[in-house]
């Protein structure tokens, strides 16, 4: 498919279902949009206020501080090496969140103007509109096409959203093979690395995927989640330095750069796991209610394994669902934004507070 023309942004569909889920006498519980709830830990709370002084422009590269502590973070918790990231070819730069880096790359990367970008059958609506902006087209695909004509960057999400799927090491190392081979850079967001429940997440650049070195290669991480700083709108590019050398070059030119707060915030936040265990273990256990209690009903949840989101279906059409779930007091994303694929499916999102995610087990029967 090839469109110039954005498509219409997803959740302003979903006004009646908020209308009929708002008569509900216990309220609406929201788990259409993955917006963290709980209050940001402390440990990025304070490095942005003792950072606030701030009168000179960010470095659009990240601070020395910065780009030692996501390497660092990288290899402690993701098991990645990266080329020396204060090296004159930075392998890893800070973004404006993540999503603002996927709505850009195709454009970045300087792929604008012909060719075909893949994305997973069932995909977060960015990676379209990304492509869409550059003059591109879009290909959905879960295996390595046959054809590599015209296919210009390859976007994989694992684990993924909306279904919370985790690519096998094989199927991570094909796409690798196939990207190297074809000439194609291969981007992998990675924004719920750190939120595996049945399955075990593995980056693309892990050295069991990607070998020696990160050639062809890139990885796109965030805070939003794994520290619930979405406000703060932190994120990571890392990998192949000639490709993230690329970009940043673009980017300051542009003015894309971190706040010098957030930086500071960030430099923090990578260097501690505690906060993150602990927000991991609330929506652990708020996986568990939603779960027990989405079973309950009858209906099935596919994938699932990792990420911050359930996957339902009732065989049906999704959006029998949603008004199903609607006249509940419930609020959920119909499967249909993330691609034809998932047509018969819903999201329910596990970013609500304990007292939501309560409320909404009770209305579920469960």
């Amino acid at each position: 498919m090839t469109t110039h023309a954005l498509p219409d942004f997803p959740w302003d569909s979903l006004a009646g279902a908020r209308a009929r889920a708002a008569q509900h006498p216990g309220g609406v519980v929201d788990l259409s949009i993955g917006t963290p709830v709980d209050d940001t830990p402390a440990v990025l709370t304070e490095a942005l206020a003792a950072a606030g002084n701030a009168p000179g422009y960010p470095s659009a590269l990240g601070t020395p501080a910065l780009r030692t502590a996501a390497a660092a973070w990288l290899d402690r918790r993701l098991g990645v090496r990266l080329a020396d990231p204060l090296g004159p070819d930075p392998s890893v730069i800070p973004t404006v969140g993540s999503k603002e880096l996927v709505a850009l790359l195709p454009t970045l990367l300087g792929l604008r103007g012909g060719g075909t970008v893949v994305i997973p059958e069932v995909a977060y609506p960015t990676y379209e509109v990304g492509a869409v902006l550059a003059g591109l087209g879009v290909r959905r695909c879960d295996v390595p096409p046959g054809d590599a004509a015209g296919v210009v960057l390859v976007w994989l999400n694992s684990p993924g959203n909306p279904h919370g799927r985790v690519l096998s090491d094989d199927e991570l190392r094909a796409w690798v093979r196939w990207g190297r081979a074809s000439g194609v850079p291969v981007v992998a967001d990675e924004c719920y690395a750190t939120l595996g429940w049945d399955a075990a997440p593995r980056s693309l650049l892990h050295p069991a995927i990607a070998g020696d070195d990160h050639a062809g290669l890139l990885a796109v991480h965030s805070l939003s989640k794994q520290s619930t700083a979405a406000g703060y709108r932190a994120g990571l590019l890392s990998g192949d330095p000639a490709l993230v050398t690329r970009v940043w070059e673009v980017r300051r030119h542009l003015g894309l750069l971190v706040p010098a707060p957030v930086q500071a915030a960030m430099t923090a936040a990578l260097g501690d796991d505690a906060h993150v265990e602990v927000q991991r273990a609330r929506y652990g256990a708020r996986r568990e209610v939603l779960a027990r209690a989405v079973r309950a009903t009858g209906a099935r949840i596919e994938h699932s394994e990792a990420g911050l989101y359930l996957w339902v279906t009732r065989d049906e059409d999704c959006w029998t669902t949603i008004d199903w779930l609607a006249g509940l007091g419930i609020v959920g994303a119909p499967g249909s934004f993330y691609g034809p694929a998932g047509g018969r499916h819903v999201r329910l999102a596990l970013t609500a507070s304990d007292e939501r995610i309560a409320a909404a087990a009770q209305r579920l029967g469960g």
